[in-house]
């Protein structure tokens, strides 16, 4: 009877939620260009945008990952919330750079701006390829969540199988019609959902296994000192300067990551994007609900190993709730899987379409669609590796954050400083790729009580500087202003990019230099 009640709770949102994903484009017709889909027509206001940006930091990390560290060693996961709030920070100026940067020569995605930067379409295929290798594992990770939370909160009526292709076909079944206006109409029943269930727990849990916060925290004092300090329980190496280290590197790298340009270009204005960014880090502070109930998980189901720890808050939500609240919770976390994985599947399907697929001027026209046939191919190609060899994309995931900080010196200081050349970044890029992939590989993250990928990123950033200093150079006649990115939230009008109708901004890739 309980996995009948929370599955078909379940069910009903997961209907609800292909609904309203289809529901944002109803009356929009099927004939909007790449710009409509990939980044919402540059028409998303405050309240789409918040949710939408606010979702990077709630996905099914949020119930599974906050709480498994949490239960494995305490206070290192408070990284998590001092990045996110520092990277909201550097969002409140790099955002409305790029935005402004790619509304005003009508690019879609990060790989758009580096091929305009550098004069090199091929740059931009290049770094579609590498980015698709640090997202795909994001997508499969995605997927698993959601399958370890939907059979939990199924009480193991639904397997892990069927879960998996649940959380590939509700996803798929609305992204490829809806694109990021979609994503952002069901990140609002997910953020609803979030608010509520972690406003719930964070007093329902205390209250019903320790009298309250007070009891609880007394008795972590007491009995678990190690998980309040760094480097937390277990010698996991994770101490103040690992602590450093990580924020920076993911603050630096958060503002560039595709998903969140994603967020940043389809705004309708960049003055919105600053107001985000200093309310975002307000919704931060929900993230602190799993790690504390992660820890509280100590004491009323210990011996969790493995894998198994990041069960650690669904153990507490079956053991104490009834089944229809069980299924609520469950779909907040399905939820947090969905809209993220939505908007990786999006982001992916963009860069193919554009900087790879469409890259040719005779198929600019058909960008959309070869964007739409990516996403269901890179979905397909996640969820296929989860049945076959689950392990393989989990590996590559250790890299994925400290692989896509090694594009900052191209991304960043290209966009800001015309002396980076094009073999300066490419240089930086590949010595930095060597190092992470030679650290994290071979156990060395922490290497000297610091990130792997800040070592990477020092490294990446002197050889950049230094072989555009010294190194080739090739001749761009371009005024800087065409090159570089300004923050101008005036930039408006129908010849602004977004605004010059369906199918301008696919035709203008073959104008670019």
């Amino acid at each position: 009877m309980n996995a009948a009640v929370a599955t078909s709770v379940f069910g009903v949102f997961m209907v609800l939620t292909v609904g309203l994903g289809l529901l944002a484009v109803r009356g929009r017709g099927s004939g909007g260009g790449l710009a409509d889909w990939s980044v919402g027509g540059r028409s998303l206001g405050p309240v789409f945008i918040w949710v939408l940006m606010a979702g990077e930091g709630y996905t099914s990390f949020s119930y599974l990952g906050a709480a498994g560290w949490g239960y494995n060693y305490g206070a290192p996961v408070l990284y998590v919330i001092a990045y996110m709030s520092c990277g909201y920070a550097l969002g409140y100026v790099v955002g409305p750079m790029l935005w402004s940067y790619a509304r005003r020569h009508g690019l879609v995605s990060i790989t758009d701006m580096v091929a305009h930067r550098y004069g090199r379409p091929w740059l931009g295929a290049f770094v579609a390829v590498l980015a698709t290798v640090c997202l795909l594992p994001y997508i499969q990770l995605q997927i698993m969540g959601m399958g370890v939370v939907v059979t939990t909160i199924s009480y193991g009526a639904i397997s892990l199988n069927w879960a998996y292709f649940v959380a590939f076909a509700v996803t798929t079944g609305f992204v490829v019609v809806s694109g990021l206006r979609g994503s952002a109409w069901v990140s609002v029943l997910k953020d609803v959902l979030v608010v509520g269930t972690l406003a719930f727990l964070a007093i329902y849990v205390p209250l019903h296994y320790f009298d309250g916060y007070g009891p609880f925290l007394d008795r972590i004092v007491a009995e678990k000192p190690e998980w309040l300090t760094f480097s937390g329980h277990g010698g996991s190496g994770m101490g103040g300067g690992w602590f450093v280290t990580t924020t920076f590197l993911n603050s630096l790298t958060v503002v560039i990551f595709p998903t969140t340009v994603a967020g940043y270009l389809g705004a309708r204005s960049a003055d919105g994007l600053r107001r985000n960014a200093v309310f975002l880090p307000f919704y931060n502070v929900l993230l602190f609900v799993p790690m504390l109930l992660g820890m509280a998980a100590i004491f009323v189901v210990p011996g969790l190993v493995g894998a198994d720890s990041n069960l650690a808050l669904f153990k507490l939500v079956v053991d104490a709730l009834p089944a229809w609240a069980v299924g609520v919770v469950g779909v907040a976390a399905a939820l947090s899987s969905i809209v993220p994985m939505a908007v990786f599947m999006l982001v992916i399907g963009t860069m193919w379409g554009r900087s790879v697929l469409g890259a040719a001027p005779r198929l600019a026209t058909r960008q959309k669609l070869f964007s739409q046939v990516v996403v269901v191919v890179a979905g397909a190609l996640a969820l296929l590796l989860t049945y076959t060899v689950p392990e393989t994309l989990v590996r590559l995931s250790l890299i994925s954050y400290e692989g896509m900080a090694q594009l900052v010196p191209m991304v960043l200081l290209g966009l800001v400083w015309r002396r980076i050349t094009l073999w300066g970044a490419l240089s930086g890029l590949a010595v930095g790729a060597v190092i992470v992939c030679g650290l994290v590989f071979t156990d060395h993250d922490p290497v000297w009580g610091m990130n792997a990928g800040i070592v990477a990123l020092a490294a990446n950033t002197v050889v950049a500087l230094a072989v555009s200093r010294w190194g080739p150079r090739t001749a761009d006649p371009r005024p800087d202003e065409e090159v570089l990115a300004r923050d101008d939230e005036d930039l408006a009008g129908p010849g602004a990019g977004a605004g010059a109708g369906p199918g301008a901004e696919e035709a203008a890739v073959s104008s670019r230099p």
